[in-house]
Protein backbone atom coordinates (compact mmCIF):
# COMPACT_ATOMS: atom_id res chain seq x y z
CA UNK A 1 0.00 0.00 0.00
CA UNK A 2 1.45 3.32 -0.77
CA UNK A 3 1.62 6.09 1.76
CA UNK A 4 -0.67 8.67 1.16
CA UNK A 5 1.60 12.08 0.61
CA UNK A 6 0.75 15.35 2.98
CA UNK A 7 -0.83 18.09 0.94
CA UNK A 8 0.87 21.30 0.15
CA UNK A 9 -1.72 22.71 2.46
CA UNK A 10 -0.53 20.77 5.81
CA UNK A 11 2.88 21.29 4.48
CA UNK A 12 2.49 24.71 4.38
CA UNK A 13 0.86 24.89 7.82
CA UNK A 14 3.47 23.15 9.68
CA UNK A 15 5.99 25.41 7.90
CA UNK A 16 4.24 28.36 9.78
CA UNK A 17 3.90 26.33 13.01
CA UNK A 18 7.97 26.08 13.01
CA UNK A 19 8.54 29.21 12.08
CA UNK A 20 5.64 30.70 14.80
CA UNK A 21 6.91 28.75 17.99
CA UNK A 22 10.54 30.35 18.11
CA UNK A 23 9.01 33.92 17.74
CA UNK A 24 6.97 32.61 20.94
CA UNK A 25 9.75 31.20 22.87
CA UNK A 26 11.37 34.55 22.49
CA UNK A 27 7.91 36.53 23.60
CA UNK A 28 8.39 34.54 26.83
CA UNK A 29 12.23 35.51 27.29
CA UNK A 30 11.05 38.95 27.13
CA UNK A 31 7.68 38.90 29.24
CA UNK A 32 9.03 36.85 32.01
CA UNK A 33 11.54 39.37 32.99
CA UNK A 34 8.68 41.70 33.20
CA UNK A 35 6.43 39.65 34.70
CA UNK A 36 8.99 38.84 37.61
CA UNK A 37 9.66 43.17 37.76
CA UNK A 38 5.84 43.63 38.38
CA UNK A 39 5.46 40.91 41.11
CA UNK A 40 8.96 42.63 42.75
CA UNK A 41 6.97 46.28 42.46
CA UNK A 42 4.24 44.84 43.68
CA UNK A 43 5.65 43.71 46.89
CA UNK A 44 8.08 46.49 47.45
CA UNK A 45 4.45 48.58 47.21
CA UNK A 46 2.83 47.07 49.70
CA UNK A 47 5.62 47.15 52.06
CA UNK A 48 6.08 50.83 51.66
CA UNK A 49 2.34 51.71 52.04
CA UNK A 50 1.59 49.20 54.53
CA UNK A 51 1.60 50.36 58.61
CA UNK A 52 1.63 53.65 59.71
CA UNK A 53 3.48 56.17 56.92
CA UNK A 54 4.12 58.61 59.74
CA UNK A 55 7.01 56.30 61.60
CA UNK A 56 9.47 56.16 59.43
CA UNK A 57 12.68 54.03 61.15
CA UNK A 58 15.64 56.32 61.41
CA UNK A 59 19.04 55.56 62.32
CA UNK A 60 19.25 58.71 64.25
CA UNK A 61 16.62 57.15 67.09
CA UNK A 62 18.55 57.05 70.79
CA UNK A 63 21.53 59.04 69.44
CA UNK A 64 22.22 62.52 70.08
CA UNK A 65 21.18 65.18 67.57
CA UNK A 66 23.43 66.24 64.72
CA UNK A 67 25.67 69.11 65.60
CA UNK A 68 24.31 71.93 63.23
CA UNK A 69 25.07 75.70 62.56
CA UNK A 70 21.96 77.40 61.90
CA UNK A 71 21.52 81.23 61.34
CA UNK A 72 18.53 83.13 63.00
CA UNK A 73 15.34 83.59 60.48
CA UNK A 74 15.67 87.69 59.15
CA UNK A 75 13.48 90.32 60.95
CA UNK A 76 11.32 88.06 62.72
CA UNK A 77 9.99 88.93 66.14
CA UNK A 78 8.41 87.47 69.08
CA UNK A 79 6.57 89.40 72.06
CA UNK A 80 8.89 92.56 70.70
CA UNK A 81 12.05 90.55 70.45
CA UNK A 82 14.15 88.92 67.07
CA UNK A 83 13.72 85.28 67.96
CA UNK A 84 16.80 83.44 68.00
CA UNK A 85 18.08 80.62 66.21
CA UNK A 86 18.80 77.31 68.39
CA UNK A 87 21.70 74.85 68.29
CA UNK A 88 23.31 71.59 69.70
CA UNK A 89 23.64 73.60 73.50
CA UNK A 90 19.95 74.44 73.30
CA UNK A 91 18.46 70.74 72.47
CA UNK A 92 21.04 69.73 75.22
CA UNK A 93 19.93 72.34 77.96
CA UNK A 94 18.07 70.25 80.16
CA UNK A 95 14.48 70.40 79.09
CA UNK A 96 13.12 68.48 76.26
CA UNK A 97 12.49 69.84 72.75
CA UNK A 98 10.09 69.20 69.78
CA UNK A 99 11.67 70.63 66.53
CA UNK A 100 9.62 71.35 63.80
CA UNK A 101 10.61 71.25 60.09
CA UNK A 102 8.62 73.66 58.06
CA UNK A 103 8.58 75.55 54.64
CA UNK A 104 6.38 78.52 53.75
CA UNK A 105 6.31 76.76 49.95
CA UNK A 106 4.91 73.38 52.04
CA UNK A 107 1.31 73.13 51.44
CA UNK A 108 0.88 70.05 54.34
CA UNK A 109 2.41 72.75 56.25
CA UNK A 110 -0.35 75.18 56.55
CA UNK A 111 -2.40 72.01 57.50
CA UNK A 112 -0.36 71.04 60.05
CA UNK A 113 0.32 74.74 61.76
CA UNK A 114 -2.66 74.89 63.68
CA UNK A 115 -1.84 71.97 65.64
CA UNK A 116 1.58 73.54 66.58
CA UNK A 117 -0.21 76.74 67.59
CA UNK A 118 -2.03 74.53 70.27
CA UNK A 119 1.39 73.09 71.28
CA UNK A 120 2.98 76.28 71.83
CA UNK A 121 -0.41 77.23 74.06
CA UNK A 122 0.04 73.81 76.22
CA UNK A 123 0.97 74.39 80.10
CA UNK A 124 4.56 72.22 79.23
CA UNK A 125 5.44 74.82 76.68
CA UNK A 126 4.54 77.73 78.67
CA UNK A 127 6.25 76.85 81.84
CA UNK A 128 9.33 76.31 79.89
CA UNK A 129 9.35 72.35 80.33
CA UNK A 130 8.94 71.37 76.94
CA UNK A 131 10.51 74.19 74.18
CA UNK A 132 9.18 73.93 70.28
CA UNK A 133 10.92 75.31 67.85
CA UNK A 134 11.31 75.48 63.73
CA UNK A 135 13.86 74.38 61.16
CA UNK A 136 13.18 76.56 58.57
CA UNK A 137 13.74 74.79 55.42
CA UNK A 138 14.92 75.90 51.88
CA UNK A 139 12.82 79.65 51.82
CA UNK A 140 13.11 83.00 51.47
CA UNK A 141 13.62 84.88 54.62
CA UNK A 142 10.03 87.32 53.91
CA UNK A 143 8.29 84.18 52.82
CA UNK A 144 8.62 82.47 56.33
CA UNK A 145 8.23 85.58 58.14
CA UNK A 146 4.80 86.22 56.12
CA UNK A 147 3.77 82.79 56.84
CA UNK A 148 4.42 82.76 60.52
CA UNK A 149 2.76 86.75 60.49
CA UNK A 150 -0.71 85.29 58.93
CA UNK A 151 -0.81 81.82 60.67
CA UNK A 152 1.13 82.45 64.46
CA UNK A 153 4.29 81.82 65.40
CA UNK A 154 4.74 79.23 67.71
CA UNK A 155 8.32 79.09 67.75
CA UNK A 156 10.57 80.20 70.65
CA UNK A 157 13.41 79.42 68.09
CA UNK A 158 13.96 79.34 64.35
CA UNK A 159 17.04 78.02 62.93
CA UNK A 160 17.38 79.03 58.82
CA UNK A 161 18.54 75.93 57.04
CA UNK A 162 18.49 77.46 53.16
CA UNK A 163 20.71 75.11 51.86
CA UNK A 164 18.99 72.02 53.30
CA UNK A 165 22.60 70.75 54.62
CA UNK A 166 21.12 70.52 58.32
CA UNK A 167 18.12 68.72 56.97
CA UNK A 168 20.29 66.18 55.43
CA UNK A 169 22.10 65.93 58.36
CA UNK A 170 19.19 65.16 60.44
CA UNK A 171 17.54 62.36 57.96
CA UNK A 172 14.79 64.66 56.83
CA UNK A 173 12.81 62.76 54.09
CA UNK A 174 10.45 65.68 53.41
CA UNK A 175 8.42 68.83 55.06
CA UNK A 176 6.91 68.92 57.28
CA UNK A 177 8.86 66.54 59.73
CA UNK A 178 8.89 67.19 63.77
CA UNK A 179 11.12 65.67 65.81
CA UNK A 180 11.55 65.06 70.02
CA UNK A 181 14.75 66.04 71.29
CA UNK A 182 15.34 64.10 75.00
CA UNK A 183 17.12 66.78 77.63
CA UNK A 184 20.08 64.99 76.55
CA UNK A 185 20.19 65.88 73.32
CA UNK A 186 19.51 62.59 71.91
CA UNK A 187 16.55 62.16 69.50
CA UNK A 188 13.63 60.54 71.06
CA UNK A 189 11.26 60.38 68.11
CA UNK A 190 10.54 61.29 64.58
CA UNK A 191 7.18 62.14 63.00
CA UNK A 192 7.13 62.48 59.37
CA UNK A 193 4.49 64.44 57.48
CA UNK A 194 2.18 66.62 58.76
CA UNK A 195 1.05 67.37 62.55
CA UNK A 196 -2.69 66.33 63.83
CA UNK A 197 -4.34 66.67 66.87
CA UNK A 198 -3.22 62.95 68.08
CA UNK A 199 -0.08 62.86 66.73
CA UNK A 200 0.85 66.16 67.93
CA UNK A 201 -0.44 65.42 71.55
CA UNK A 202 1.52 62.09 71.12
CA UNK A 203 4.67 64.13 70.80
CA UNK A 204 4.40 66.30 73.69
CA UNK A 205 3.36 63.34 76.04
CA UNK A 206 6.76 62.06 74.75
CA UNK A 207 8.94 65.18 75.32
CA UNK A 208 6.69 65.80 78.77
CA UNK A 209 8.64 61.82 79.91
CA UNK A 210 11.36 62.63 78.38
CA UNK A 211 12.86 59.24 77.80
Amino acid sequence: MSQVEPSRVETDQRESDDAIAPRRRSALVFLIPLLLFAALAGIFLIGLFSGDASKVPSALIGKPAPVITLAALEGLQRDGRPVPAFGMTDLAAGRATIVNVFASWCAPCRVEHPFLVALADAPAVKAGKVAVVGMNYKDEAENARRFLGALGNPYSAVGVDRPGRAAIEWGVYGVPETFVIGPDGRILEKHVGPLDAASAGRLLARAMAGK
